[in-house]
C-alpha cells in the first residue's frame, strides 16, 4: 500500500491509500480519484514528505507521548464524509459491483450503497454507465 498526498483543482488537500503507484494511475485515469471536499476529479499528487518516526529513547515510555495528534481540516472533512456514508448507505461488502449492476438494471431496489470492488470490476461498471465513485477511505468490513 502507498499513501499519496493529493490536491484538487480547487486547492483542497487530502490523502488517500492505493495498492500501488500503478493502481493510482489506473483509478485516476478512470476518473475515480475525487476530492472529498468538493467532488472534483481534477486531482494531482502533491509534494509529500516521508513519514519517519524518530527512534525512541530508552527513557521515553509510550505513556509519555500523546495518544493522537489533533486532526487536520482535511482529516475532519474525511471523517464527516465517512460518517455520512456509513449512516446513510447500506454496506454491501465485496458484493458491491454485483449489487450496483443489479440496481442499475432494475433488478434490485435503488438505494445508496457502499462496499468494495476490484479495480477491474469498478472500471467495468463505469464502462457500462453505472454511476459509481470511489470513496476516499477504505470501508471497515462489517461482520454481522
Amino acid at each position: 500500500m502507498i499513501r499519496y498526498a493529493l490536491k484538487c483543482s480547487d486547492d483542497h488537500s487530502f490523502e488517500s491509500w492505493f495498492a500501488s503507484a500503478k493502481a493510482f494511475d489506473t483509478v485516476k485515469s478512470a476518473g475515480m480519484v475525487v476530492c472529498p471536499v468538493c467532488g472534483s476529479d481534477q486531482v494531482e499528487k502533491a509534494i509529500m514528505a516521508p513519514r519517519v518516526s524518530p527512534a525512541r529513547s530508552k527513557a521515553e515510555k509510550p505513556a509519555d507521548r500523546p495518544l493522537a495528534a489533533p486532526m487536520s481540516d482535511a482529516e475532519k472533512a474525511l471523517s464527516e464524509v465517512r460518517k455520512h456514508v456509513e449512516e446513510n448507505s447500506d454496506y454491501v461488502g465485496l458484493g458491491f459491483a454485483a449489487e450496483a449492476r443489479k440496481m442499475h438494471q432494475g433488478e434490485a431496489p435503488t438505494r445508496s450503497i457502499y462496499g468494495e470492488a476490484r479495480t477491474e470490476d469498478a472500471k467495468k461498471l463505469i464502462e457500462e454507465g453505472v454511476p459509481v465513485a470511489p470513496l476516499p477511505f477504505i470501508p471497515q468490513r462489517k461482520t454481522n
